[in-house]
């Protein structure tokens, strides 16, 4: 099975600290792939060095066969590479459907428009309907982003990153500051994700993780300790040591 996304060598030197170091991973399409590791790891760093918001000091980029290591973060999604973000930046007063309306015709760079223009379009609002559907959020589509749970906020981000079309999807930290309650919305929602999209989800909730991703890839002190699957993550003694720790040996016990 051919790479959809890979990185190579990705290095980041900050001075002459080096954050990150030769990181190379490769997905294909459908992938489901968590990246785990302390505080401090550089998770965050690789995430904006995948995504253009900071550029490598060495190592390159490559979305469906194309170097796009040199092109900046909006040009890099266009091409089909999206991101959540661990904060949620949604819009209060607005709905649901409105941000996911503004989405699409960004996308489709029609955003200058005024938005009731296209609140009858058949089109537009047939697929605004399927994303909210697809995250479980048709039943606060028009009510105001304040209004609705947090865990419910988080999806919505999702949503948003679907309308873009995505061919590879980073989620960083999806369920950051949910309520444990509000976990299993999370889980079902990203279990409806598209079957080929590639996904790339960075969080702390290490059940989610081992009941989400098929492979793990552990990150420590800005590079790659571990790269395997879910069953052999919590063996591997450099990552207990690095960073499962009791975790690890609870799920042995159990």
């Amino acid at each position: 099975m051919s790479d959809l996304f890979r990185v190579e060598g990705l290095t980041k030197n900050f001075g002459g600290l080096a954050v990150s170091r030769e990181i190379s991973l490769a997905m294909p399409a459908g992938e489901r792939l968590a990246l785990i590791g302390p505080n401090g790891a550089g998770k965050t760093t690789f995430v904006n060095l995948v995504t253009g918001q900071l550029q490598p000091s060495a190592g390159r980029v490559v979305l469906n066969g194309e170097d796009v290591t040199g092109l900046g973060a909006v040009e890099r999604v266009r091409k089909g590479l999206v991101r959540t973000f661990q904060v949620t930046r949604l819009f209060s007063d607005m709905t649901p459907e409105e941000h996911v309306t503004l989405t699409v015709l960004q996308r489709e760079r029609k955003a200058t428009r005024i938005l009731s223009r296209f609140r009858g379009n058949a089109e537009v609002a047939g697929e605004v309907e399927g994303l909210l559907g697809t995250l479980g959020l048709l039943e606060v589509a028009r009510r105001k982003v304040g209004e609705i749970a947090y865990g419910q906020q988080r999806l919505l981000e999702i949503a948003i990153a679907l309308a873009l079309r995505p061919k590879v999807l980073l989620l960083d930290e999806p369920a950051a500051g949910v309520p444990s309650s509000d976990t299993p919305r999370i889980e079902q929602a990203l279990e409806r994700l598209p079957p080929e999209l590639a996904v790339l989800m960075i969080e702390h909730d290490m059940d989610l993780v081992f009941r989400f991703a098929k492979r793990v890839v552990v990150l420590a002190a800005g590079e790659i300790i571990f790269k395997g699957v879910p069953s052999e993550v919590a063996a591997n003694s450099r990552v207990r040591e690095a960073y499962l720790g009791n975790y690890a040996n609870a799920r042995s016990v159990a």
